[in-house]
Formats: C-alpha cells, sequence, structure tokens
C-alpha cells in the first residue's frame, strides 16, 4: 500500500540527509528522492504506477510532492533549482527529534502555520476545500481531498438527477433523451436534428436515432421510465432484440432510469449483437456530463508550477 504523503516526510529528509558528503550539503533530485522512497517501501509496479482519477499524476509522486512541499514550506528543505533540494539546518534538527516528523510537528514553525492558516482564510467560504479535514490530515493530500468532495458532491447530485427524472412525464422523457443524444453528437446537425427521437412506438422501438448526419447508420432505442428497484429483465431485452432483427438493425441503445437484472445483462451478451444497456447511474453520469438536467455552477482550475519555466 502507498504511504499518505506525512509518512514520506522523515523518510524524504533523511535521504536529503544522506547527501552530506564530506561536511558539504549536496542537492538531491525530487525523481531520485521519489525512486529511492518506492524502493524503501517495497512497492509495487502496480502503486509505483497508480494515478490519479485525472490519469495525468501518478499518487506516488502525488504524496511525495506534498511531503517535499510542506517540508519546504516549514523550512526543513530549500529549493535550490528546479525540482532539486537540500535539507536546512531546521530539517538536520528534526531528524535528531525521536518523534514522527508530521503536520503537528511542523505546526512549531511558523512558517508553515503561516501557510496553513493563509490556505484556510481562501477557502473558508468555500463549499470545497483544497485542503485535507482536520480529521483526515494524516490520510490524504489536499489534490486527493479535492477529488474526494468532487466525487461526493457528483454522486449526490446524481442521485438527485435520476430522481427527478423517473418522476417527470413521457413526454418530457423523451425530450430529455433526444436533448441527451444529440448533446453526445448524434442526430446529425441542422433543421430538424430535435426530432432526431422519433414517436415509432412500434414493435418494442421507442425511437430511432442517425448516428451521423446523413442517417445512413441508424441505432435504435428502447427507453423504460420505471421506479428504483423496478429493474429490467432478459424478457425485455429478448423482445428489444427481436425488434431489432425485424428491422435488420445492427445497433440498438436500451435506457432505463432504474437498472438491469443480472439476467438481463448476461442475455444482453449472450445474443451477441451490440445492445449498448444504459442504467439509472449511467444514465445521470451522462446527464452530468453533458449538462443535461444541470449546469456548471463554478469551474476550478488546479494550477501547477511550471519547471521549464524557472529552468536555470
Amino acid at each position: 500500500m502507498i504511504p499518505n504523503y506525512q509518512e514520506f516526510m522523515r523518510p524524504f529528509l533523511q535521504i536529503a540527509y544522506k547527501a552530506h558528503r564530506n561536511g558539504q550539503v549536496n542537492e538531491v533530485k525530487l525523481r531520485d528522492v521519489i525512486n529511492q522512497l518506492a524502493e524503501q517501501f517495497n512497492l509495487t509496479d502496480e502503486e509505483r504506477t497508480e494515478t490519479l482519477p485525472s490519469g495525468k499524476q501518478s499518487v506516488l509522486d502525488n504524496r511525495v510532492g506534498w511531503a517535499r512541499t510542506y517540508l519546504t514550506k516549514a523550512g526543513l528543505l530549500d529549493v535550490t533549482r528546479r525540482a532539486h533540494f537540500v535539507i536546512t539546518p531546521r530539517g538536520i534538527e528534526a531528524l535528531k527529534d525521536n518523534v514522527d516528523i508530521n503536520n503537528d510537528y511542523l505546526k512549531r514553525f511558523d512558517e508553515f502555520v503561516a501557510f496553513k492558516q493563509k490556505n484556510n482564510e481562501s477557502t473558508e467560504t468555500q463549499s470545497v476545500t483544497t485542503e485535507p479535514a482536520a480529521e483526515a490530515e494524516s490520510d490524504i493530500t489536499p489534490d486527493e481531498a479535492l477529488r474526494s468532495a468532487y466525487r461526493k458532491i457528483n454522486d449526490a447530485l446524481a442521485e438527485e438527477i435520476i430522481e427527478r427524472t423517473r418522476k417527470v412525464t413521457p413526454a418530457f422523457f423523451e425530450n430529455l433523451l433526444i436533448e441527451l443524444l444529440l448533446a453526445m453528437g448524434y442526430g446529425g446537425t441542422g433543421e430538424g436534428a430535435a426530432h432526431a427521437l422519433g414517436k415509432s412506438g412500434d414493435n418494442g422501438i421507442d425511437g430511432v436515432i442517425n448516428q451521423d448526419p446523413l442517417g445512413v447508420d441508424q441505432i435504435y432505442i428502447q427507453a423504460k421510465r420505471y421506479t428504483q428497484g423496478n429493474n429490467v429483465g432478459s424478457g425485455d431485452i429478448r423482445d428489444f432484440f427481436g425488434a431489432l432483427n425485424l428491422k435488420k438493425a445492427q445497433k440498438g441503445i436500451f435506457i432505463t432510469t432504474s437498472d438491469f437484472t443480472p439476467s438481463a445483462m448476461q442475455t444482453a451478451k449472450d445474443l451477441g449483437m451490440r445492445i449498448v444497456l444504459i442504467n439509472g447511474k449511467e444514465l445521470a453520469k451522462l446527464m452530468l456530463r453533458y449538462n443535461i438536467g444541470s449546469r456548471d455552477e463554478q469551474v476550478l482550475h488546479l494550477k501547477k508550477i511550471d519547471e521549464e519555466f524557472f529552468e536555470a
């Protein structure tokens, strides 16, 4: 298991301290420190390459990076040049203390306290903070705290949006699906695009939508506005499959505001035709992603230092 960022603090300082040679203070490179810490904690290849939800940074790099940031803010490390550091006299004294080096330890230094207070003041009016909650500081980095809060907000919003969708009228539900499919790029462009999902209602088909602007390739739709717990069964899937065969269709989407039974999912797989199943949870995610029934309230941009800019 990858240690939390505070567990990396003392080992980070120890590696920096070992760079001393013949009384000289030598710098250490961040990447070398990360690699040494991975070896020290016997991390597997999977753990070393595990990424944050964004996929742009590894969890290991993120946690060691935050350990570095906090140690630097407390004056235990000093930046010499791009991604290179040296241990300070304060850092050397910290290693001599027979205590854990963590956030509580760093609070004895005024610079670190000022840094934390400044961050707290800048986020005290925000519903989502970039700092870990006090009780969770030992477990997650600020990046992870932010993404966790974001995920919780979206999960709650997804539950609300699908619950509201279950209560709309059939006509409203049809228009909702039209807007969603058009937002996803189906149905072509120009006049009449809003009518891409037709009211065919025959032979188990609720609608047809063009996959391309010319309508050369069409996708047939089946939609069930069911309450939670009223799941779609295998019989519904077989009926839809039969309807697709009558239309000589190759692709179908079955959408429900509830869920599919295990037998329904297995039936769709066994029939061998490309039938995409979208349950209520996935429908809610798509609605949030394409702003159907929701809107962006605030956009937060996560920034990081451009190391190349400061390259000497």
